[in-house]
């Protein structure tokens, strides 16, 4: 990362609290202080989202980031080779660092809201709630400084371009993120909005939470002819689909049922005209898992399906697993603390353990695989719907209620309180 020089502000020459003062400093009256900084998150927020930006290149986004954040004293960087900004605040006394993210980047989704900030970006939507991140996580920024005097230790600040399916974390990591504090990380928490939870919710789980997600792709390579005489040709079509087949079974019978696995076929594709036998087929799709040894075992199995079914058929088939996500595993003595801070700020009815995993993935997992951590959803159902009616993260309808901005800048707040005093 590099440096961007911003004198906005120092540390206040007060004495420096004790941790039991910062304890104090948690609690209801956070989620207070965090609805008066709403109406400033939600403006950025929309800003956010009527300019939407994709993958790792995001100046426009990273713009108003950066400006969001001026005037906090806080030591800011920008990144090398993506968008990022990573901003650390310092507590008057020494102490161990967390790290808070938020992701930035937009999809490639042409936005049907309706709403009078949506998306000016042709065929791109802040989608998935991260306008709504970048927002919480400024809020929190804003609460935290305000706090300087009493931090006894120091808050990482982690904005983060190509979140989906761009390797983002991985990436930030790289150039420095965890050390930005100067000491590594201590530990790491991120805030994902879900509509399809009561707003306010947070909801998360030691352990697994969310799935590892991999590509794989195969290519039938038959012999084409003439559709009026298949037995003088090796049809890849037929073959391609017993492959299908045969990968949903292997899944089925293949994975024990106490363990999880979802293997998606998504796309399927072959031939140029409907009278000619073509010479190729070529399947594609996801496999998404919750446990490592599965998800090894699986690779394996595409491979050896596609191949066997192939053979049997005098086919021949290529298979690739093009690595993904890995798994999104809550640290437990970490997600504890999230339960306890989260439920003194918000209120205990506010915070529960999700029930089971979910099985889309996130690139946090970097983040939770090198230092502990958690990943919590935060509930964001729009008004007037119930979380089964509202439309779902990625659909061009999604939204979410903007109340919840609030809530997501005291959880952020509380979590890191929490930690830092120890």
């Amino acid at each position: 990362m590099t440096s961007t020089p911003r004198t906005t502000g120092g540390t206040p020459d007060d004495p420096a609290p004790d941790r039991p003062a910062a304890v104090r400093l948690a609690g209801p009256g956070l989620l207070d202080e965090a609805r008066r900084l709403a109406p400033g998150a939600i403006a950025l927020r929309r800003a956010l989202h009527r300019g939407p930006e994709q993958g790792f290149d995001l100046p426009a986004t990273q713009r108003l980031v950066l400006d969001a954040l001026d005037g906090l004293g806080l030591d800011i960087r920008t990144g090398r080779a993506l968008s990022s900004v990573t901003a650390t605040l310092t507590g008057a006394a020494d102490g161990p660092a967390i790290l808070l993210r938020a992701d930035m980047d937009a999809l490639p989704v042409t936005e049907d809201t309706g709403l009078p900030f949506a998306s000016r970006g042709a065929g791109l939507m802040h989608a998935c709630g991260h306008d709504a991140h970048m927002a919480m996580l400024v809020g929190a920024a804003r609460l935290l400084a305000g706090r300087r005097a009493a931090l006894p230790g120091r808050v990482v600040f982690m904005f983060q371009p190509g979140e989906e399916g761009h390797h983002g974390a991985r990436l930030m990591i790289e150039e420095g993120v965890l050390e930005a504090a100067g000491d590594r990380a201590g530990a790491a928490f991120a805030l994902h909005v879900h509509p399809n939870l009561p707003a306010g919710a947070v909801r998360l789980r030691p352990g697994p939470q969310m799935a590892a997600s991999d590509l794989f792709r195969v290519v039938v390579r038959g012999r084409g002819g003439h559709a009026s005489a298949p037995h003088t040709a090796c049809d890849p079509v037929p073959v391609a689909c017993e492959i299908v087949l045969a990968l949903q079974t292997a899944v089925t019978r293949g994975v024990a049922a106490d363990d999880s696995a979802v293997l998606s076929v998504t796309r399927l594709a072959s031939g140029t005209a409907a009278g000619v036998i073509p010479d190729t087929a070529e399947l594609s799709g996801t496999l998404r898992t919750l446990a490592e040894p599965t998800r090894r075992h699986l690779h394996e199995v595409i491979a050896r399906v596609a191949h066997g079914v192939a053979a049997a058929h005098g086919a021949t088939a290529e298979a690739t697993v093009v690595p993904g996500y890995p798994v999104t595993a809550n640290d437990p003595g970490f997600t504890g603390l999230v339960h306890r801070a989260a439920a003194d700020a918000l209120g205990t009815g506010a915070v529960e353990v999700l029930p089971a995993p979910q099985m889309t993935a996130e690139d946090f997992s970097y983040v939770l695989r090198a230092v502990p951590g958690a990943l919590a959803f935060l509930g964001a159902c729009p008004p007037g719907l119930s979380p089964h009616e509202a439309p779902a993260l990625h659909s061009s309808r999604m939204t979410i209620d903007e109340d919840v901005i609030a809530t997501g800048i005291a959880c952020h707040a509380a979590v890191a309180l929490a930690f830092l005093a120890g």
